[in-house]
């Protein structure tokens, strides 16, 4: 799963945003990367907020544990995630086939 790669403190989750959705949920996969629809727009930092909060929800970890490492302000990011291993991650996500 080039999407989740395995960090010595958890995993890091390669993500494709699209923003202004009409509700936050994943989408898929797109070229190596979960697909992330979310439905806060991109100002202000408010999708990577949402973005953040969806994870941390989803993984039912604390909110501090899920961090954007990089991409704060594309579409392609990069999200730290304290704690879980990949196959944690991929099964709370439901990445698995």
């Amino acid at each position: 799963m080039s999407h989740l790669q395995e960090t010595p403190e958890g995993t890091r989750l390669l993500l494709h945003v699209i923003p202004r959705a009409s509700r936050t949920a994943i989408a898929g996969l797109h070229d190596g990367r979960v697909k992330l629809a979310v439905a806060a727009p991109p100002v202000d930092g408010e999708a990577n907020d949402a973005i953040m909060r969806f994870l941390a929800k989803a993984l039912g970890i604390p909110r501090d544990h899920v961090t954007i490492v990089a991409g704060q302000t594309g579409k392609k990011k990069t999200v730290a995630i304290a704690g879980l291993d990949p196959a944690a991650v991929a099964v709370a996500l439901g990445l698995l086939p």
